[in-house]
């Protein structure tokens, strides 16, 4: 038995939210009671015992649209790249990476997103991959990096006809060949979609492939109206709305997540709520990339469950959960706006669409929920409790305040230290693979 105790304690349990000095006791991979540290040091005598000395203990947080094959994009400089919109950023920067990621540099871009994962409390990540160059064994590759990182994830393919018809089906077997993987194992650890890139890049032909090469028991993760050219050409080549022609080729439903959603009218709403379909809000890359803010309070408002990711941006949840607070309200220009329709999407609706996939509860500290327990160091400096948790957290941390991860009842960082993990020697490998990407991108 672990008992991690001895700190201001917020559990996202409506039964018992906030806790002066709270107490987790892990048995295993579960939760097995939640309490105030001197009654479950009295129920445990002889349990290890994790001091929190003040700080925050939470429930590990989840990035619900990731993109790990963006890594290796940290201050990279591509030669001739000028872009005037959405599609010269794809073509010009996430296209020309993904057609030149190696097996190899896939396998340390994982590397650094689940090691910057772990030290920003981020124990679960639904990843969107994309890797043209080497797409066979890429899925695999990630898996087994997550595997070794202990980081709960789930993983699928970007599949498009943007490269052609050869490369879409090798991108097809990828998918179909993990997914059975996936649905074989028993950890809880490692599941699976059917990854599209975007309408615009998809023929009907490609869809109806795709679907017969699909497992019932898992959906699809694509990206939906992010720019307006995916609206746009949906409307000319289909004449119909992105949402409809989802709907019209079995794509949405309550295992599906529709990843922006920026261009959408109400209809389409209604279609995403009647589906069940899940949204996952990405607010600093829909900034960064100019193509708008997402209309996600009304879809909220009709009852859509909107998670949040981050697009590759960051690791930082926190960090997201700034820049939704004031996406919305500058682009409303309502002070009042999104700041209770925020954290729900980070602490409690990325739960939910955690729990369509993983077996167990995560995001959450209860009993019988998965041992996902992070400690934050964070002394406040104002009254904290239950009512305004939300409130501190917005305004007076970070990621980086993360002094111990635990994951699936293993800590894989304590006192700020990877546990295990030879940060320093994977991060001199990532640099060099860092470095033959960007030589082969501007050869």
């Amino acid at each position: 038995m672990i008992l991690i105790g001895n700190g201001r304690m917020v559990t996202r349990d409506e039964e018992q939210p906030f806790m002066e000095d709270g107490c987790v006791a892990v048995n295993g991979t579960l939760i097995e009671a939640v309490g105030s540290t001197e009654e479950l040091v009295a129920r445990y005598p002889g349990s290890k015992f994790i001091d929190a000395k003040g700080g925050l203990i939470m429930p590990g947080l989840i990035n619900a649209h990731d993109h790990i094959y963006s890594a290796m994009s940290r201050g990279i400089s591509i030669n001739g790249y000028d872009p005037h919109g959405f599609l010269d950023i794809l073509n010009g920067m996430w296209w020309n990476i993904d057609r030149h990621l190696t097996l190899e540099q896939t396998k340390y871009s994982a590397y650094a997103t689940y090691i910057d994962c772990i030290k920003n409390g981020v124990t679960t990540v639904f990843d969107h991959h994309a890797s043209y160059k080497d797409i066979s064994g890429s899925l695999f590759t990630i898996a087994d990096v997550a595997k070794e990182l202990g980081v709960r994830t789930c993983l699928c393919y970007e599949i498009s006809d943007r490269d052609g018809e050869e490369k879409m089906k090798e991108a097809v077997k990828e998918s179909e060949d993990f997914i059975s993987f996936a649905l074989q194992d028993d950890t809880d650890m490692v599941k699976a979609m059917m990854g599209y890139h975007a309408s615009f890049t998809l023929s009907n032909k490609t869809l109806e492939y795709c679907a017969e090469h699909k497992s019932p028991e898992v959906g699809y993760h694509i990206h939906v109206a992010e720019g307006m050219d995916d609206l746009l050409d949906c409307l000319h080549k289909y004449q119909k709305r992105l949402i409809y022609r989802l709907f019209d080729m079995g794509i949405l439903g309550e295992k599906t997540i529709c990843g922006h959603c920026i261009h959408i009218n109400e209809a389409e709403m209604d279609l995403l709520k009647e589906t069940n379909t899940m949204v996952v809000h990405n607010p600093e890359s829909n900034m960064g990339n100019a193509v708008g803010c997402g209309p996600v309070l009304k879809m909220m408002e009709k009852g859509i469950l909107v998670g949040l990711g981050t697009d590759g941006y960051t690791n930082d949840m926190l960090e997201s959960l700034k820049v939704a607070n004031i996406i919305h309200k500058h682009h409303l220009c309502d002070p009042n706006a999104a700041w209770g329709e925020v954290p729900q999407m980070l602490y409690y609706n990325n739960r939910e669409i955690g729990a369509r996939y993983f077996e167990k509860p995560i995001g959450i500290l209860k009993p019988g929920a998965r041992a996902d327990v992070i400690i934050m160091d964070y002394n406040p400096l104002t009254p904290m409790n239950a009512s305004n948790v939300n409130g501190h957290l917005l305004f007076g941390a970070s990621g980086r305040n993360t002094v111990m991860t635990m994951i699936n009842g293993k800590v894989r960082m304590k006192d700020r230290k990877l546990i295990g993990i030879d940060e320093e020697e994977i991060m001199a490998k990532s640099r060099e693979e860092a470095e033959k990407l960007w030589n082969s991108i501007n050869s």
